[in-house]
């Protein structure tokens, strides 16, 4: 598999006759290790690792409604009184981030309210803190260690 720009984690895989398999830590299966799959296995542990963020406030691949349309977020980070503290969207390697990317998230993030928001593709990663009053986000250099309190 490709070499990301996150730290070295260590993950449980396996082959099928025809796929690689890899352990989702989170909905607690093996599924099969795309490009867009590792790189959001690895932002998983970037988040429990390195942000400590609980696994238990994570969710991963989820479907949810925008605006009537039936869509599939990557990765969602709750607080403990439920509400969405952050949205991941997770691209393949050679997938570059683009204005599209930040519009697709945004989409997403109308739905469900989230703080802050991280777009990555393994390589380049980007965060985002939302102003809702002004109905825009903006760029900041890393993402905070939540207190998901």
């Amino acid at each position: 598999m490709q070499k990301l720009n996150f730290p070295n984690y260590t993950f449980r895989l396996k082959n099928t006759e025809n796929n690689t398999l890899i352990f989702d830590s989170i909905r607690k299966r093996f599924v099969v290790c795309t490009p867009e799959e590792w790189v959001r296995a690895h932002t998983v542990q970037f988040l429990i690792q390195e942000k400590k963020d609980s696994p238990s406030l994570l969710n991963v691949e989820k479907q949810i409604l925008v605006r009537g349309i039936q869509k599939r977020y990557d990765i969602v980070g709750y607080k403990p009184d439920g509400n969405i503290a952050l949205v991941v969207e997770c691209k393949a390697p050679q997938v570059p981030i683009t204005q599209d990317t930040f519009d697709q998230i945004a989409r997403y993030n109308y739905t469900l309210r989230a703080e802050h928001l991280m777009v990555t593709n393994g390589l380049n990663h980007y965060y985002c803190q939302m102003d809702w009053k002004e109905e825009r986000y903006s760029f900041l250099r890393e993402l905070p260690k939540f207190t998901r309190k």
